[in-house]
């Protein structure tokens, strides 16, 4: 839990205070003041008396005690000024905007650990270095401009990047967006993103508190902390956004298995926010676009109506919502007959809804309240509404207002004219409305908005394995990939079918154990990662002969060590893998098998441990998941039985800890049986 002195303060101290409103002390300074911060206000300023028409003490170690210190002065006095606060002016919180620290040497994070041990001392808490302050309805404690208008029931934001935050909360007023809540945690040296929401979480009340959370984060130090609170947070009835930045990776990445190259640390973050059930975005418009979305009631189903006087928009927006998922059905009927007859000659209802650049206000509210009222298979409706500046619309922006306010269904106004429309959207906001101007960047957030899956289960049921086999297995097992015996005594533990199987190492054995096994049966080198690229794989051998001379070309392979020989199995290939991703944990993927992983690179993941919703969910979002259902008579997959082999997996990963990438490819599915035929497993104690 953050101190109490750092969310609400009965008296602030600015540290570097100045006159100088040009400048972060003076700033700051500035917007407490003109925030009414109802507290005793303090400043100190080494060559001032009297700073804003504050008294300035030259001297700190005569302040009186203070709750919240917010410093302003040059890195390297920064330390001896929080000893001397922390521990003679019972200042328990900090907010340091200054910089000067861990971002820009080594010299600098020394005093940033200095600084983090005195505060740690005394149990206070503290917000930066290098970030631009907190806002709260008790007081302004930033050095930035704009001040939103603070609302109980606006959004919570926290921000990794002061600059980011500046220009997300602009954009935010300008839509209309209200915040109740801003945290810059700029390095993050105590008090990160994670901690923040994790306060927002334990202190959460239903009657008073926030329910919508914006974040945006470039490192993610914490990720179980942040998915625990997020998830914690959306089941009592909040909604999450957040921007992920830094999701490329610069240079190749060297990988030694399928899993190992598809499975980025980015990747790990998509299922993290999947888990958590926060909806993710790809930039500042996105993010107040979500979040904008958030403050309307919640879209019941995917059914869109768009109601426009202009054609252009309304078929971008058309195409951005069924591109994502979601329908803009046809209209027809006769109330949709009715309709048209009380629109001029030229207009359409069959969705969108298109009344012309001749449409008046009266017609914008009959098309909604039919759209809402007789149109039953409509969910949603987006209304354009834009000027080329030869007519004010102020009169058709008040009937959009007083419908959003009484209609049963969802409205958003997209209003794109803004600087032709300027006054009238500025009158629309202040009536406590939110708009969108970019009909696209509306489109694709409503959708991601739609489909975001509430939160996993906390501690999903998995299946039982043979937990004491599988730890004997690993304990006795050396760092690097196992044996295919080790590799076969885990999938017995942890119940995952696969084939019969023999690895040989000369060409008698080959033969023996091929008749055993049954023909035809396949072979596989034992050694090469990708075995069909060095003509490692031969399939549907049906005698002894072909055995042996297959044997002998196969064993002088490069890296070869064994032969692995399996029967010939048939099924749609499937993959499954794993991959130990440092702080979050192991990442699972899945998806089609074989050659297409590499070519189509069609995967879903997910973080264990996966519940079987999760299984579920990650097999049916797969674009190649018509496939598997069975197409043009040839017959589809068991997903049930797929989705088992991925939760025992997730067991097993849960026993295996130690397991750092794994892959099961292909796996053979069919209408009664999936079965793994191939495998490879690397451990790091």
């Amino acid at each position: 839990m953050l101190h109490a002195s750092l969310l609400n303060p009965k008296s602030i101290v600015v540290v570097g205070g100045s006159n100088d409103v040009h400048k972060p002390g003076g700033a700051v300074l500035r917007n407490l003041i003109e925030g009414n911060f109802k507290g005793d206000l303090y400043v100190t300023n080494l060559k001032e008396t009297e700073v804003q028409g504050i008294k300035s003490y030259q001297d700190p170690s005569q302040l009186p005690e203070v709750d919240l210190a917010i410093i302003a002065i040059a890195a390297k006095f920064i330390p001896d000024t929080v000893d001397l606060l922390a521990n003679t002016k019972n200042t328990r919180g900090f907010i340091i905007l200054s910089a000067g620290f861990s971002e820009e040497n080594q010299e600098g994070k020394l005093l940033e650990q200095r600084i983090v041990e005195s505060i740690n001392r005394v149990n206070g808490s503290l917000i930066g270095p290098n970030c631009i302050g907190v806002l709260t309805p008790y007081y302004h404690g930033v050095f930035t401009q704009p001040i939103p208008r603070l609302d109980p029931r606006g959004c919570d934001f926290i921000s990794g990047s002061g600059a980011t935050a500046v220009f997300i909360l602009g954009t935010g007023v300008m839509n209309g967006l209200t915040f109740s809540q801003v945290f810059s945690v700029g390095n993050s040296s105590q008090l990160g993103v994670e901690e923040i929401l994790a306060h927002l979480d334990e202190s959460f009340d239903p009657a008073t508190s926030s329910k919508i959370k914006l974040l945006y984060i470039e490192n993610i130090s914490k990720p179980q902390m942040l998915l625990k609170h997020a998830s914690s947070l959306i089941r009592k009835g909040c909604k999450i956004a957040a921007v992920k930045a830094g999701s490329s990776e610069a240079g190749s990445r060297a990988a030694s298995s399928h899993t190992g190259a598809l499975a980025s640390p980015d990747v790990a973050v998509d299922a993290l926010f999947r888990k958590a059930g926060i909806v993710r975005c790809y930039g500042r418009e996105d993010l107040i676009s979500v979040a904008s979305i958030f403050t309307f009631p919640e879209l019941k189903g995917k059914n869109m109506a768009i109601i426009t006087h202009a054609g252009g928009p309304a078929v971008m927006l058309t195409d951005a919502l069924s591109n994502s998922g979601m329908n803009v059905p046809h209209i027809e009927g006769p109330a949709s007959k009715v309709l048209l007859e009380q629109l001029f000659a030229g207009s359409s209802v069959a969705n969108p809804i298109d009344f012309l650049a001749t449409g008046t206000p009266e017609q914008l509210g009959t098309i909604i309240d039919y759209t809402d009222q007789k149109f039953n298979d409509i969910d949603g409706m987006a209304v354009i509404f834009g000027t080329p500046g030869l007519t004010e619309v102020f009169d058709a922006y008040d009937v959009l207002d007083k419908k959003m306010k009484s209609t049963k269904k969802p409205v958003y106004p997209v209003l794109p004219s803004v600087l032709t429309a300027a006054e009238e959207i500025h009158e629309f906001v202040s009536k406590g409305n939110v708009y969108f101007p970019d009909e696209v960047v509306f489109g694709n957030a409503l959708s991601r908005v739609f489909y975001t899956s509430k939160p996993a289960p906390e501690n999903p049921d998995l299946p039982s394995v043979n937990a004491m086999k599988i730890r004997e297995i690993i304990d006795h097992a050396a760092d690097g990939y196992i044996s295919p015996a080790a590799i076969q005594g885990l999938m017995d533990a942890c119940g995952i079918p696969r084939a019969g199987e023999a690895v040989v190492t000369t060409a008698k054995d080959a033969a023996i154990a091929a008749a055993e096994l049954g023909f035809p049966v396949v072979m596989k080198v034992v050694g090469p990662v990708h075995k069909s690229d060095v003509g490692g794989v031969t399939l549907n051998l049906k005698n002894e002969a072909t055995v042996k001379q297959e044997f002998d070309r196969m064993i002088q392979i490069k890296d070869t060590t064994a032969i692995l020989i399996q029967p010939m199995l048939t099924g749609i290939e499937l993959f499954v893998g794993a991959k130990f991703e440092p702080k979050f944990g192991h990442l699972i993927l899945c998806g089609m098998g074989g050659i297409f992983i590499e070519v189509f690179k069609d995967v879903a993941s997910g973080l264990s441990p996966l519940s079987k919703s999760e299984a579920l969910s990650m097999i049916r979002s797969l674009k190649s998941y018509k496939i598997m259902k069975g197409i043009r008579g040839q017959k589809g997959v068991n997903e049930e039985l797929f989705a088992e082999v991925i939760l025992r997996l997730s067991a097993l990963l849960n026993a295996a800890p130690e397991i750092t990438e794994l892959d099961f490819n292909p796996l053979l599915g069919s209408e009664t049986k999936v079965v793994a035929v191939d495998a490879r497993i690397c451990l790091k104690h």
